[in-house]
């Protein structure tokens, strides 16, 4: 005899969103990952995040075909009442499944022996520049190149982190931890934990950690009624400061930019020196230590403060292009509070995302980021095909009446610096409204 099935509604398996009770839908079926969320390979707050709520867009995103096998365990033979798919939902996951038979996740092409080939003649010229040449111009040069080096790292630590670039796991887990924690010095535990909590709810001011820079920048009026960040479990104060701050951010844009690579030194040291649960801890140091050693003992090699200081400058104010390439495709983007609702993967990924325009010669400039949207949508895409799946992506967003926002990188910054100016305004202008005297409204309120 067949055994009943079980149901239960959408407003009861939103009930199931706490630490020890986590569950999940995917097509219909209801998952208890409340112990799986110590292993899971993507971190926690992906479960945490996605908890009570349907997960099947985001599942599919992220998960290759085999990973659906590994699902049968944690079926708690419970289902959701009712499962509903939208249309744009459908097609969705008609593309992911496309582009799977076409083989597009598996096309990697030859990336990565460029980037590590560019990256090693960059070190070597570095090396030489400093070790063995004299005159501050050329060190001031050697110092841009290993800005340069540090974007290049970072392209390949981002692709490494999304999907794997390498033959095996772990030669893949080499590269990463190579070109984040050895040659750039920031922790690549800490990178997939902040990268994705900001895929999984995108452009949303509470949990999406890449709008959170409080008290430099805020996108937002919103974030004037000091938001709490439920991914730093701290509430991000709109105070005095973050108000004189924030009121003139259009103007600090850059500067704070060139100054960036500071913060993520910082979260990865404190991330690496928290209690959380960080898979490969030892590992994840040892590789920090090493770029602490080597960095210093290079700039020490020059004969002065200034082309120390000059070279340390050149370095930190070329990267900053790459910091200014992460905010632009999400700053100016639509952006909420609280999480994404059910099957709205694909117009969430969509409405807070924004496109670079440019040539294919221009690719590695931008690398990969510039077809963000692509990205968000396909994760584990590798970045040689995200221009060839563009006019599919363009093609469904324009079938559901959902925007396809794209512009010149020049005409990402006009509009980024636009919507920090508008929020810079709105916070010159803000002023919190008086505290209620609720014993004299319940006086009056009565008569």
């Amino acid at each position: 005899m067949a055994e009943t099935k079980k149901y239960i509604s959408a407003e009861e398996l939103a009930t199931h969103n706490k630490p020890g009770d986590l569950w999940i839908s995917i097509q219909g079926k209801i998952y208890d990952v409340s112990d799986w969320i110590k292993s899971h390979p993507g971190g926690d707050l992906p479960l945490l995040n996605l908890a009570g709520r349907d997960a099947t867009d985001a599942f599919v995103a992220y998960h290759p075909g085999h990973a659906w096998s590994h699902l049968a365990p944690f079926h708690n033979h419970i289902h959701l009442q009712n499962y509903v798919v939208s249309e744009v939902s459908k097609d969705y996951r008609k593309l992911v499944h496309e582009f799977t038979k076409l083989g597009l996740f598996d096309k990697k092409g030859h990336n990565v022996l460029v980037s590590l080939t560019a990256i090693a003649m960059l070190f070597s010229l570095c090396l030489y520049g400093v070790v063995f040449c004299r005159g501050a111009f050329l060190h001031a040069l050697c110092g841009g190149a290993m800005g340069f080096l540090w974007i290049q790292s970072g392209w390949l630590g981002h692709d490494s982190g999304h999907y794997q670039i390498m033959l095996t796991r772990n030669s893949n887990r080499f590269i990463q931890v190579l070109s984040g924690n050895c040659l750039a010095g920031i922790s690549i535990a800490w990178w997939k934990r902040n990268h994705n909590a900001h895929h999984i709810a995108c452009n949303s001011l509470d949990h999406d950690p890449d709008l959170q820079h409080m008290p430099f920048f805020a996108v937002s009026p919103k974030f004037f009624n000091s938001i709490t960040s439920l991914y730093y479990n701290r509430k991000l104060e709109f105070d005095k400061f973050a108000r004189f701050l924030i009121s003139k951010q259009h103007f600090t844009y850059y500067p704070v930019m060139s100054l960036a690579r500071l913060n993520l030194f910082a979260q990865s040291f404190f991330l690496l020196s928290s209690n959380k649960d960080v898979p490969n801890r030892v590992q994840e140091i040892l590789g920090l230590l090493t770029f602490w050693i080597w960095y210093p003992l290079l700039v020490s090699f020059l004969p002065n403060w200034k082309e120390k200081l000059m070279f340390v400058a050149c370095s930190f104010i070329v990267t900053s292009i790459q910091h200014v390439q992460f905010t632009l495709n999400h700053f100016s983007a639509n952006v909420y509070v609280g999480l994404p609702n059910g099957n709205d993967w694909f117009e969430k990924q969509t409405y807070g995302t924004l496109n670079i325009s440019c040539p294919p010669w221009m690719d590695w400039f931008h690398g990969g980021l510039q077809f963000q949207i692509e990205h968000h949508l396909f994760p584990r895409l590798p970045r040689t095909q995200l221009r060839g799946v563009a006019p599919f992506v363009k093609e469904l967003c324009k079938k559901h009446g959902l925007p396809y926002n794209c512009t010149t990188f020049w005409g990402a910054n006009v509009m980024t610096l636009r919507t920090l100016r508008a929020a810079a305004m709105q916070a010159r202008d803000y002023s919190k409204p008086a505290p209620r005297n609720l014993v004299w409204e319940a006086v009056n309120s009565i008569g």
